[in-house]
Formats: C-alpha cells, structure tokens, sequence
C-alpha cells in the first residue's frame, strides 16, 4: 500500500500558542487534526467532503518550529489512516473517515 506523505513545519508564531498554554506553548490536537483532514482530501482528490475522526491518539507534544511529518494511507471503505510524527517520536495517529451529505 502506497503511503502518502507531507512534512509540515510548526509555525513559531501560529496562533494555537497564544493560550495554550502560555510559557510552555504546545500545540492543540485539533490542529494536528485539521491539518491530517486537509491532507487527506488531498490524497483522495476530495476538493470538498465533511470527515469524521473515527480514531485519534496524541502521543507526544509537539510546538514551535518542530518538524512534523504526516503519514497517510489508505483505509478500510474509502478513508486514510495517518500517523503523525516529529524526528524518531510519534506525535499522534488516528483514523478518518470521508462524510456523505
């Protein structure tokens, strides 16, 4: 099974850090979430679709400037799995699931 995969570099200023959490600023999971869901509808070619989370495991913090890699492939009945890792660690993993109006 071909894996589908995108680096990301965490912005030191993205605006998830403003509260969360001040002086040790980490990012939110659903942001690591909203980023696997746009990859994803690039992987599959979807320009448009509502997803839903069917798993998701936050393994390990990342923040500013951390290097993330996204991991997708190919699901069970037409969804992607990922994983979502910084350098040797794994960050966060999951399941997604495209919506049908």
């Amino acid at each position: 099974m071909a894996v589908f995969e995108r680096a990301w570099r965490v912005p030191l200023d993205h605006p998830a850090f403003a509260g969360h959490f001040p002086g040790h600023p980490i990012m939110p999971g659903v942001v690591l979430l909203d980023h696997a869901v746009l990859l994803a509808g690039q992987h599959l070619g979807l320009q448009c679709c509502a997803w839903q989370v069917t798993q998701a495991k936050f393994l390990s913090p990342c923040g500013p400037g951390d290097e993330l890699v996204f991991a997708l492939q190919d699901g069970a009945r037409g969804g992607v799995s990922f994983v979502v890792r910084c350098g040797d660690r794994d960050v966060a993993s999951g399941n997604l699931q495209p919506s049908t109006p």
